[in-house]
């Protein structure tokens, strides 16, 4: 029954990875269309993603204290229901049109992203412990697939030239039918206060500061960070960055970030291999070399082709490191579900709150040399790749007791 209920939960969890990459990029594909409606300037699209960036900030910091005293599964349910209404509203704004409306939107997009995946990956960290698997790379995994069968879908409606307005809420529809489908699965109670051994702190006080002054925990922040920035830099801008910055039209402007989808969905799902084979900070280090290849040709080279293909290296290199980095949180000490929620807090600034940032660097500079920014900090993760440990993730053939003399290994 247990084994049951675990992957009935994990199952789940795929579902709330897989709607909010659904969403993002089914809005990401028509960020053309939608500012064409809205006429608006690239430093004003900038702007409109400030509701992003809002939202983002909101949810992300209520999620931890709530995780810590509801547990994962209500702020899942909650974050969840504002994507939903958030590609109603986002479509809305686009048809009528109204900018106000759209960053309305954004907001709710952001409240429920930067709130209910910090839960998501809590819930997530609590079931890799529980099968003592290789199992946040999958998961994320489905936040790509997500992305790459939005992109697909909002390449077509381009295409097609289908109304953003009915586009999104079809999207919405679909995202509403499988929360209602998976929300059952995830269990109640788990994640929160009540869930911290004893052993953990000796109570409120004395657990955090140990988790915010863990050194090593801080350092796998910084991986996530930047990381987080490299992907969330890419599902604002790409379309963009490619049309305005390559001469790209709209429809080959998505196109190349459906590839960036593909490429961050290929590194998710095959990644458990060379983790199990290589072990945590080796892939953290390639990881961030190949990110810091594409994004390099993608902002000094010239050739419209050969930047388009460079995005592959770039999604690549940015799928492994947020699960990476969030599986290690979760065993650096006690309080795993404190430290897999501060990792998680600080992805997810990066990941929602930076790339407005590139919107008012490039109003100035260009969406090309804005990116320099993101390519000096993907840099920097290669240096801290080390602090998510050199020990491999456990084979999933291993018995039990093999399993937890690994885990118990330095």
């Amino acid at each position: 029954m247990i084994d049951s209920a675990v992957r009935r939960r994990r199952r789940a969890l795929f579902v709330f990875f897989l709607i909010p990459g659904l969403s993002m990029s089914s809005w990401v594909t028509r960020t053309p269309d939608v500012r064409d409606r809205l006429g608006a300037s690239t430093g004003e699209m900038g702007l409109v993603l400030f509701g992003l960036s809002v939202g983002s900030m909101l949810g992300i910091l209520g999620s931890g204290p709530l995780v810590s005293r509801f547990g994962p599964r209500p702020v899942i349910g909650a974050g969840t229901a504002l994507i939903v209404l958030s590609m109603l509203l986002i479509g809305l704004g686009a048809g009528t049109p109204s900018a106000p409306a759209v960053t309305a939107g954004l907001f709710l997009f952001g409240a429920g992203m930067g709130g209910g995946e910090v839960a998501v990956n809590v819930d997530g960290a609590e079931v890799e412990r529980l099968t003592r698997r290789t199992v946040l790379p999958a998961l994320h995994g489905f936040f790509s697939l997500g992305t790459v069968i939005g992109a697909g879908v909002g390449i077509a409606c381009t295409a097609a030239s289908v109304p953003v307005s009915w586009h999104l809420a079809a999207v919405a529809l679909i995202c509403a039918a499988l929360f209602a489908h998976a929300y059952r699965a995830v269990p109640a109670g788990t994640g929160g206060a009540r869930d911290v051994p004893e052993h953990a702190g000796g109570g409120e006080e004395g657990r955090r500061p140990a988790v915010w002054k863990d050194r090593r925990l801080l350092l796998i922040g910084g991986i996530v960070l930047t990381m987080a920035l490299a992907e969330g830099a890419a599902n604002d801008w790409l379309p963009l960055l490619m049309v305005d910055g390559h001469g790209m039209d709209p429809a080959l402007g998505s196109a190349v970030y459906a590839g960036f989808a593909a490429a961050m969905a290929i590194g998710r799902f095959g990644g458990g291999f060379f983790i199990d084979r290589f072990g945590r900070a080796p892939v953290v280090r390639a990881s961030a070399l190949s990110a810091a290849l594409g994004l390099a040709v993608v902002v000094f080279v010239d050739v419209p082709l050969v930047a388009g293909a460079a995005v592959f290296f770039w999604g690549l290199g940015a799928s492994l490191g947020f699960p990476l980095a969030l599986s290690a949180a979760g065993d650096s000490g006690p309080d795993s579900a404190a430290r897999v929620s501060l990792v998680a807090t600080i992805g997810y600034v990066a990941f929602l709150v930076g790339p407005p940032g590139l919107g008012f660097l490039g109003d100035h500079y260009g969406l090309r040399a804005a990116m320099t920014a993101v390519l000096v900090l993907v840099a920097v993760a290669i240096l801290l790749a080390p602090a998510v440990g050199t020990r491999p993730a456990t084979p999933a053939h291993r018995l039990p007791e093999q399993r937890q003399a690994s885990a118990d290994s330095p």
